[in-house]
């Protein structure tokens, strides 16, 4: 179970990675809207970048399967399709009220919700699909049927069970979606409080991935709230509410984190420094332009739990402070600086450059409070104790740059990665998420944990019997492909 919770988590971050093109696009035309100069262009272009949004449960339902699957294949993407389009063809409330031979308006105003945009219905297609292809991709048929044999019985089956589960939906929807709104309803109720909760969990999930799924809660149209559309689109949007769960990310990823590593790097042993630099460098980088955090919190949440528990906790109280005084800005992909400037020219932003100073605020707190918990308590956080970072110069690691000069930019890191997970007899199932390959083994006591960073990963991390996490950073597709190619190689 807890695997395929956390394959389920990775799965998200595939759609929500689409998301900053929709962001970019409808930013333009929220400047050029803005400017007053060209309106029949400047709608041009926000409805195409809303037109992204309004297919988020389409994007979820592909995302997950493909993420789900045992393979990325497009098969299994077109069953995704074709069960999404299934589900919400019939249940919405025209074809079901003609069906029924009701009025639309005495249906459960549920189903109003089973469009393009619904993510819980995009979840249980997608994860039918990948059954669907895990299952049936590889069946034969019996000769009169063989047309239908292997991938093209996938969207088939998908079809078949997508019509078992919109029969089901027709009666359980009802109290699903009363039950989500009734949830999201509470949390709304605590105010800002209910802001530093959902904060404080978004981040203690990270290890397992299932952040992603509290955060569909609050940032999509799960329970109403729907604070990321809402934000961009502007249509149901209150000015100083909504966006109130996004706003304070942009001071923790911005400077939070930026300033944790800073004090990861002067604690850091003094001939490891220049080695915790390269390391931290880079994932501040990523952290204050992108916001993608995962590669300086992986470096510490398992080797320091207890700055991971202050993180959270900062992060929780962060967002209570934005929340409190109705400080608000938005994001497509995450809070990093892009997101934060296109806030800028949004009109449902609310005193956006106030998030910028708590932002330098939050940077002193996290430097203090970072850099006294690793002196006081005598962390191993990279660079100390026992998580040393190998020499770049060592003989094991001028063999990989001697090979890598010989093929692709990766191809020796990946093959140091396989060696150091046992082989490729070892590994069992891979994956990745937008900076960490996802392994499953056969036997995790083959892992060499050394080598496999001195291919150049940041860290590796185990659950289980047989789950592994090797941190690469932004350039993890490109690895991930390469791991793969060299898998399937004879």
């Amino acid at each position: 179970m807890y695997n395929f919770l956390q394959r389920l988590g990775r799965s998200l971050m595939l759609p929500v990675a689409v998301l900053p093109a929709a962001a970019i696009i409808i930013g333009i035309g929220n400047l050029l809207k803005a400017l007053e100069v060209t309106p029949t262009l400047a709608e041009f272009i926000f409805q195409s970048g809303i037109a992204v949004l309004d297919q988020l449960g389409l994007l979820f339902a592909i995302g997950v399967a493909l993420g789900m699957a045992k393979k990325n294949d497009g098969s299994v993407a077109l069953a995704a399709v074709v069960g999404y389009f299934v589900v919400t063809s019939v249940l919405k409330t025209e074809t079901l009220a003609e069906i029924m031979q009701v009025k639309e308006d005495s249906l459960n105003i549920g189903f109003s919700a089973m469009n393009n945009q619904n993510v819980f219905i995009g979840l249980i297609i997608g994860l039918i699909a990948a059954f669907c292809y895990n299952k049936f991709s590889a069946t034969e048929l019996p000769t009169a049927l063989s047309f239908f044999s292997g991938k093209r019985l996938v969207p088939i089956m998908t079809a078949f069970l997508s019509v078992i589960l919109t029969v089901v939906l027709l009666f359980v929807w009802p109290f699903v979606y009363s039950g989500i709104i009734a949830f999201g309803k509470w949390i709304m109720d605590f105010g800002a409080f209910g802001a530093f909760l959902y904060g404080f969990f978004n981040r203690l999930l990270i290890p397992t991935g299932l952040h992603h799924a509290l955060n569909s809660v609050f940032w999509f149209d799960l329970a109403g709230i729907n604070d990321i559309a809402k934000f961009q689109t502007g249509e149901g949007a209150v000015k100083g509410i909504t966006g109130r769960y996004m706003a304070g990310f942009f001071p923790v990823m911005m400077f939070g984190v930026p300033a944790a590593a800073l004090a990861m790097y002067q604690t850091a042993e003094s001939k490891q420094k220049k080695r915790v630099a390269g390391l931290m460098l880079a994932g501040s980088i990523s952290a204050f332009f992108v916001g993608v955090t995962e590669p300086i919190e992986f470096a510490f949440m398992f080797a320091a739990p207890v700055l991971f528990v202050i993180h959270a906790l900062l992060t929780g109280l962060s967002l209570f402070i934005a929340a409190l005084f109705h400080w608000t800005a938005g994001f497509s992909f995450s809070a990093g600086l892009i997101d934060f400037l296109l806030s800028l020219i949004n009109p449902v932003s609310n005193h956006p450059w106030m998030l910028m100073v708590q932002g330098v605020v939050f940077f002193v707190i996290y430097y203090i409070v970072f850099r006294v918990a690793i002196s006081v308590f005598n962390l191993n956080t990279p660079g100390r104790g026992d998580e040393q970072i190998a020499d770049p110069v060592d003989e094991e690691a001028e063999d990989a740059s001697t090979t890598q000069g010989k093929g692709g930019k990766y191809t020796a890191m990946s093959s140091q990665i396989i060696s150091g997970l046992g082989g490729k007899e070892n590994i069992t199932s891979l994956t990745n998420c937008a900076t960490r390959l996802r392994l499953e083994v056969a036997n995790i006591d083959q892992i060499d944990k050394a080598q496999i960073k001195q291919s150049g990963a940041a860290g590796v991390t185990t659950s289980g019997q047989h789950n592994v996490q090797v941190i690469i950073g932004t350039q993890v597709q490109q690895v991930a492909d390469e791991v793969e190619r060299q898998l399937e190689t004879e």
